[in-house]
């Protein structure tokens, strides 16, 4: 175990420079492939802003009291996550010269170490069940406040939550890691971690602050790996918990009754 949590030392840091293949002239050059990827990260979190928004959706269509018009909303929401994430990403890698699809962390080697995540989901727990009972966790969570409406209605939401949790794991953990890698390094990570931390504004300040550690330690353990898949487990799980914790507080399926309001 002890060998295990040695991952997350900054050792493991070093360690992703040394595999880092790069020809000696690249090191402090300017690099077109950092300007595409960084520049394709703006416009991605741009258009999540201002067009993959619940707001954004709420003035294309207004509410028409149909009963399913907020989840279709959260349809609106995931879907631009999986266009930002994973389809434009992927088309500026099949872009770029010399770039692999399955180079950018897709791979499954990362299944022996399983346990560390576990590991790693256990520590964020307790985090979890403390900021669950504030009452700002109480009225953000499940964001999709009718998931206690009906089964369908939960395992609905379940599915939208967790494909925008593959995407985003891609992104951040795939793309931005190994798209900036050959030219930054470990040092990637830490690029990374600054637009992921950003993305949490909004939500309860806790959460936003674990973002930060959450991101040095998954995008770490995807440059170690080469998967992203782990992290996916993670998120899903932690994001799984929270929503169980929260619906505790929710009236009972089939009250007629909805979630923090």
């Amino acid at each position: 175990m002890s060998r295990k949590l040695g991952w997350l030392t900054a050792n493991h840091w070093a360690i992703i420079d040394r595999e880092t293949v790069r020809t000696p002239d690249q090191a402090g050059r300017a690099s077109w492939q950092v300007l595409v990827v960084l520049l394709t990260c703006t416009i991605v979190l741009t258009l999540q802003e201002y067009v993959g928004g619940s707001d954004q959706y709420a003035r294309l269509f207004p509410y028409d009291r149909s009963q399913y018009w907020e989840l279709k909303g959260f349809v609106w929401w995931s879907g631009w996550r999986v266009l930002g994430y994973v389809i434009i990403p992927i088309l500026v890698i099949l872009a770029m010269p010399g770039e692999r699809l399955r180079d950018y962390n897709l791979t499954f080697k990362g299944g022996k170490h399983l346990l560390l995540y576990l590991v790693m989901f256990l520590l964020f727990l307790p985090v979890v069940m403390i900021a669950s009972q504030s009452p700002s966790f109480r009225h953000t969570y499940p964001f999709y406040r009718m998931a206690n409406r009906s089964s369908f209605d939960l395992w609905a939401w379940q599915g939208l939550y967790a494909a925008q949790f593959i995407a985003l794991e891609f992104f951040f953990r795939g793309f931005l890691l190994q798209g900036l890698r050959r030219a930054l390094g470990a040092n990637a990570i830490f690029v990374m971690v600054v637009p992921y931390c950003m993305i949490h504004y909004g939500k309860p300040m806790m959460e936003t602050f674990g973002a930060i550690l959450a991101g040095l330690l998954l995008g770490t353990l995807a440059m170690r790996t080469r998967s992203i898949w782990g992290g996916v487990l993670i998120h899903i799980g932690v994001a799984t918990t929270m929503d169980v914790l929260a619906l505790r507080g929710c009236p009972p399926m089939g009250s007629g009754k909805f979630c923090h309001g």
